[in-house]
Parts: C-alpha cells; sequence; structure tokens
C-alpha cells in the first residue's frame, strides 16, 4: 500500500481534534471517526449542537466550546454545515480541516472548501481518517486502495 499523502501525515500528527457530525444514535460516519481516533490515542472532542454526551464524552455544540487548543477539525457533518463549520475554525485559530467523504457528496460543499481556502486554511478534501488511522480495518484498507486508483485521495 502506498505511504500517505504528506498533508495526511501532518493532519494526523496533531493529536487533537475536533469530529463535527456526531450522533447520539452512534451510527454516523462521524461517530465511527471519533471513537477509533479514540482507540488509537488521539484526545478527540465530539461537536454536535443538539448533542450534550456521545457515546459517555461530554459533546460540544460548537467549536467555541470546545476547552483547549485542536489541532484540526473533521467535518463529517451534513454539507449544509460545512461553510459555518470553516468560520468557526477561522475565528477559533484551527489551521487544519478535513471533509470526510466516501463515495458520494458526503460533507463537502464546494463553497466551504473554497472558503477555507481562501482563509488560509490547511484543507483536505474527501476520504476519511479511517483510511490512515492504523490498523486499517478491511473497509478502510479497500477504499483508500479505490480512492488512490481513481485519483481522488486526499492531499
Amino acid at each position: 500500500m502506498k505511504e500517505s499523502p504528506e498533508a495526511v501525515r501532518v493532519f494526523l500528527g496533531g493529536r487533537r481534534f475536533a469530529v463535527a457530525g456526531v450522533s447520539r444514535d452512534g451510527r454516523q460516519a462521524a461517530n465511527a471517526i471519533f471513537r477509533k481516533l479514540r482507540q488509537s490515542g488521539y484526545d478527540v472532542a465530539p461537536v454536535n449542537p443538539a448533542a450534550r454526551e456521545v457515546e459517555g464524552v461530554p459533546c460540544y455544540p460548537d467549536l467555541a466550546s470546545v476547552p483547549g487548543d485542536l489541532d484540526g477539525l473533521i467535518v463529517a457533518a451534513p454539507p449544509s454545515a460545512a461553510a459555518s463549520l470553516v468560520a468557526q475554525c477561522a475565528e477559533r485559530g484551527v489551521r487544519r480541516i478535513w471533509f470526510h467523504r466516501s463515495f458520494g457528496a458526503g460533507s463537502v460543499a464546494d463553497d466551504a472548501v473554497a472558503a477555507a481556502r481562501a482563509r488560509g486554511l490547511e484543507v483536505l478534501v474527501g476520504g476519511c481518517p479511517l483510511m490512515y488511522c492504523a490498523p486499517v480495518d478491511p473497509f478502510h484498507r479497500c477504499m483508500r486502495w479505490w480512492l488512490a486508483r481513481s485519483g481522488r485521495v486526499p492531499g
């Protein structure tokens, strides 16, 4: 398997992330990302304006409410939330943002991606952090292979 693109290595080199889009029922992609990052030793803050707690962890309504510094934001929320999350990153000083996407639109909104880049944020578009977070499960290994073959690996 190819090495991770440099931008992915830099992003995952951080230790503290927020994940936007987690749900109380635990069945969203954001929840899988949240769980795996925590299992891999990252400090992860869930963000959902409608939840007070997710999987036994305090949940925050927005980035401004998350205590402490953040190395990045992973957006696995509806695309309609992306522009607001970009603005929150800029206001909060979060310099890195990853828009999750597998095969559909995912969390990507082109206007939000453009706004993030215009604000000087480091932006990853598409794929999933779980394609690189060791140990990589068979599904994400296959997804990484497929996206690499189609030229859509983030980085």
